[in-house]
């Protein structure tokens, strides 16, 4: 502590004497004045970390030092100091951005745990900040936002990968992150300077997936009566595409695109013409593609011309340990989106968040958090803002590893049929209620969840979200 500044501002000469006195004794710097000119001028000189600031201090009041520095864009922490339980006044300084205020006497115990308290958020602040800024610049504008093994191992070999100029697929569960690790090989390679075009393979109906890629020609099909359109790939010459959910391409657009892998040449529909490009394909998916060649949905030769290289983004519950800075980062670009300043998560509010399975990954934390922040407008997001997630605190199921989950047993213990039933419900949940997945996941039949079922009394009915309307 002997690094933090504190100053005291107060027109009682003996309570700032003492003040000094204690603090000083306690490890930190320390200035007091007695008036708001001189509060004014020591704010510039001296750069305190927080201010001790009175309430009333005559022709310029405490209110007046904290709406001047908050006007200022002057983000100094202050405790407010009163003689009286004046609440609107207590309140107003809240709302100006004071962090907290202590009614004289002072009670000199509760006055350092605040002021530790202060200073603890605000070097969590700075950290985040850093942090983040060391990460913009080094994964650039597109936000690749962690600091785990298993992301840095991922970035390592994407910026490898980058070098290369080879195919390569990415894969991994839907909103991991795929697209963002593609961008990153682009961005990072000798094609940065060219486009990046990205398709989606799945949302697009199966019989218009050729003339997405390759284009086509006035009249190749009904509805094509405008002018020739390009494909995709003619749009990605001297750059990159991405396919993304490749496994969603139906068996004649698979032949047609191991043709292109091969030659880099293709026809637009209903052209006669031999188009010839110059892009590097990526490949994406959610699906078990080598699986799908073994069903026969996948052709073998094209799952091998994909699969030169191969990349694996974890999951968000491999890597648990990046949520606190996920949530941050979205917290931040929701509060200038939505105009808010909630200053972020208790820390139960972040077990809470680490707690949570996550099965729609990345992309479920930040429609979370943007969904918190556009509803409620406490200063710090709470675990009960976040009710909606269906947080169990019996399981901690965050931390799996691969197929193997964690499950955190309270202190009081807890019976072996409230995990199992807890282990159903979850699954359920995850399933929408549907049995057979369910049953898939747990490893047991469907007649052997069925009997579970029934045996711990579970009847399922998938879980309403209340609407914004009934919301208190």
């Amino acid at each position: 502590m002997g690094s933090s500044k504190l100053l005291i501002v107060d027109d009682d000469e003996l309570l700032n004497n003492s003040l000094n006195a204690v603090l000083t004794r306690s490890g930190y710097e320390v200035v007091s004045v007695v008036n708001g000119e001189e509060a004014f001028q020591q704010i510039v000189d001296f750069q305190p970390d927080v201010v001790l600031l009175d309430l009333y201090l005559g022709s310029i009041t405490g209110l007046d030092i904290l709406q001047k520095l908050r006007s200022d864009k002057n983000e100094t922490s202050v405790i407010l100091i009163t003689a009286f339980s004046d609440v609107n006044s207590a309140v107003r300084a809240i709302k100006l951005g004071a962090e907290d205020f202590v009614l004289k006497p002072l009670d000199l115990e509760q006055l350092e745990i605040l002021i530790n308290k202060t200073l603890s958020r605000k070097n969590l602040e700075r950290r985040y900040e850093l942090l983040k800024d060391e990460l913009q610049q080094k994964f650039g504008p597109y936000m690749i936002v962690g600091k785990s093994e298993n992301l840095k191992k991922v970035v390592h070999t994407s910026e490898r990968l980058a070098r290369a100029d080879t195919t390569a697929l990415i894969i991994g569960e839907s909103g991991t992150g795929k697209e963002l690790i593609a961008r990153l090989i682009h961005e990072k390679s000798d094609r940065a300077d060219g486009p990046f075009i990205s398709i989606n393979c799945g949302a697009i109906p199966k019989e218009l997936a050729e003339s997405e890629l390759f284009g086509y020609e006035k009249g190749a099909f009904t509805g094509a009566m405008d002018k020739m359109r390009q494909g995709k790939f003619e749009l990605a010459n001297r750059g990159t595409i991405l396919l993304d959910e490749v496994g969603e391409l139906n068996h004649e657009t698979q032949v047609k695109l191991l043709r292109v892998l091969e030659t880099k040449r293709f026809y637009r529909l209903g052209g006669a013409k031999e188009i010839s490009v110059d892009v590097r394909i990526i490949a994406a998916t959610n699906k078990n593609l080598k699986a799908a060649v073994e069903k026969g949905t996948f052709r073998e030769d094209l799952y091998y011309r994909l699969n030169v290289a191969q990349l694996h983004v974890p999951s968000l519950r491999e890597r648990v340990e990046d949520i606190p800075l996920l949530a941050n980062t979205f917290l931040d670009e929701f509060n200038k989106k939505f105009a808010k300043s909630i200053k972020g998560f208790t820390p139960d509010g972040l077990k809470a968040l680490e707690k949570y399975r996550w099965p729609g990954n990345v992309r479920e934390l930040k429609n979370a958090i943007e969904r918190v922040t556009l509803l409620e407008n406490d200063s710090f997001i709470k675990p009960e803002h976040l009710a909606f997630l269906d947080y169990h605190p019996g399981f901690n199921s965050a931390k799996a590893i691969e197929d193997n989950y964690i499950v955190s047993i309270p202190t009081q213990g807890i019976k072996m049929d409230e995990i199992m039933r807890e282990a159903i419900m979850q699954t359920l949940d995850i399933t929408g209620g549907n049995q057979i997945q369910a049953a898939k996941i747990l490893g047991l039949t469907r007649s052997r969840l069925r009997y579970r079922m029934q045996q711990l009394k579970i009847k399922y009915e998938p879980k309403k979200e209340v609407s914004e309307g009934t919301r208190g």
